[in-house]
């Protein structure tokens, strides 16, 4: 009797592997660097006064020294995602992670503004390979979709929780010691992560990987840093010649940057991946929903201290459910409403949950002012999320695992720049509407500081008598939600723009 040989499974049909418990502890190992990341983003906004006293630096200093972090970080998120992927992911995560501990140590002993702004920008090199490194790490680490959706919600949480905690931590350092300790809680995370990194983590580079293209890097940094730094400037400043000729040339050196990448064997921006409709859809709707977000939040937080007349603390707690909104979304919501819908049903339905939630904002007045901003920020939250933790998996995973880093770059850099741009924007827009009601109230006569800004305004008002200062008070504030409520509803319009255009990208063939 013959015998037929055992039939063996087919390894193009067999379930990936699930992660052990090696991988659970390396992704907490990740988490940490991205938390110490979003922290520095946060912290030294409060150390400012007490900064200013020690160092004395003029406002131009004080300016760089408080911008050029994140102006670096996005300046290098490409160079550094495509470098990650030639020498290897978690070899570029330990070199930044020593570079960082080494230059938090330099900050917090800084002599003069002038070394603070130096070492604040060697933290912003560093800080730009912790993002790339730890994404495409995440995309080697875990195979099983369901559990990789879990891990990058893991990884978005850090970074909401180093939002929420910088000020926390901030605030709790400065009262107990000088302002350069704000710097220092860096220094043991990045330490653990050199101890515990070799062990837990596994190293992935592209083996066919050609030579960095030097004249793309410059090209790149160039585009990113003018580009960003332009539309700050004028957010903060108004437009003028001098702006408006910087960003005319980011954009030019960009085009050409784009150019170059065509043309050469190994570039830094993969210009294939915009040809996936999922990875293309993913990045408007990541950006789309970055850009409204950091937005419309410059004003909530004005609006809970100046015009509901929160303590910091209260504003704090206030946005704690924000947070916790995230939390939850990334790390339960997605997953699930991935597993049930698909990703491309959940991206597109959440993104108008995000457009709901931003309207209901547009009624954050009168009695039930904080009630309902708070409710409108949860569901907004819980909208983004999702969108957030889905798009980020599926960028990562429709590229091809050697070009995992250059993904997640530029992933990062398009939150990065649609963030600056939305607090142009909108910040812009807003201040245009302040203006106008304050105007149309009979303001034509108060102080140019007045005029510029609630924060102007009120402090022009303490200097008056009680009752001019009440009326000024009240006015100010007025219109200042009224700002508040169009810049929720541009945003509300902008993510249902964002909705409509996924549905569309991901029906294309």
């Amino acid at each position: 009797m013959s015998h037929s040989p055992p039939t063996l499974p087919d390894a193009s049909t067999a379930p990936p592997a699930k992660a052990t418990r090696r991988e659970w502890w390396g992704l907490a190992m990740i988490a940490l660097p991205c938390l110490v990341y979003a922290m520095d983003l946060t912290v030294l906004n409060l150390a400012v006064p007490a900064l200013s006293r020690a160092l004395v630096p003029s406002a131009s200093q004080l300016l760089w020294i408080i911008d050029i972090y994140g102006f670096f970080v996005a300046g290098f998120l490409i160079t550094m995602g495509t470098l990650g992927d030639r020498i290897g992911r978690r070899r570029l995560l330990l070199i930044g992670a020593a570079f960082f501990a080494v230059a938090s140590v330099l900050a917090a002993f800084a002599r003069t503004p002038t070394e603070l702004i130096v070492l604040r920008a060697l933290l912003g090199i560093a800080g730009a390979t912790l993002a790339p490194s730890t994404l495409s790490l995440i995309r080697n680490m875990f195979h099983d979709e369901t559990q990789r959706q879990f891990a990058i919600g893991v990884w978005i949480t850090a970074f909401s929780v180093g939002s929420a905690i910088g000020p926390l931590v901030g605030g709790w350092l400065l009262e107990h010691f000088w302002w350069g300790s704000v710097f220092l809680p860096a220094v043991p995370v990045m330490a653990l992560l050199l101890v515990l990194g070799p062990r837990l983590l596994p190293e992935y580079r592209d083996e066919n990987a050609g030579r960095i293209d030097a004249p793309s890097v410059l090209l790149s940094l160039s585009a990113v840093l003018s580009l960003i730094y332009a539309v700050k400037a004028m957010a903060e400043h108004g437009p003028s010649g001098e702006r408006l000729a910087l960003l005319l040339a980011g954009l030019a050196i960009g085009v050409v940057f784009v150019r170059r990448q065509s043309r050469i064997d190994y570039p830094l921006l993969e210009l294939r991946l915009f040809a996936i409709p999922t990875f293309r859809t993913a990045i408007m709707a990541y950006g789309l929903s970055c850009l409204a977000m950091f937005g419309i939040y410059i004003f909530i937080a004005q609006h809970l201290q100046m015009v509901l007349a929160l303590s910091p603390l209260q504003a704090g707690w206030a946005t704690v459910p924000w947070a916790g909104g995230f939390v939850f979304g990334s790390m339960v919501l997605a997953p699930w409403l991935a597993r049930r819908f698909g990703p491309g049903p959940v991206m597109v339905w959440c993104l108008a949950a995000a457009a709901a939630g931003m309207l209901l904002m547009v009624w954050a007045d009168g009695p039930w002012a904080l009630w309902v901003l708070v409710a409108g920020m949860v569901v907004v939250s819980l909208g983004m999320a999702p969108v957030f933790a889905i798009g980020t998996e599926q960028i990562i995973t429709s590229a091809p695992p050697e070009r995992a880093g250059a993904a997640s770059a530029i992933a990062e850099t398009s939150s990065e720049f649609c963030g600056a741009l939305g607090i142009a924007l909108f910040g812009s827009a807003g201040t245009l509407i302040y203006r106008q009601q304050l105007t149309q109230a009979g303001g034509q006569c108060l102080p140019p500081e007045a005029m510029a800004t609630l924060g102007g305004a009120l402090a022009v008002a303490e200097r008056l008598p009680a009752d001019a200062a009440q009326a000024l008070t009240l006015m100010a504030r007025a219109a200042f939600t009224d700002a508040l409520q169009f810049t929720a509803l541009t945003g509300s319009a902008l993510m249902l723009l964002a909705s409509v255009l996924a549905a569309r990208m991901l029906r294309r063939p």
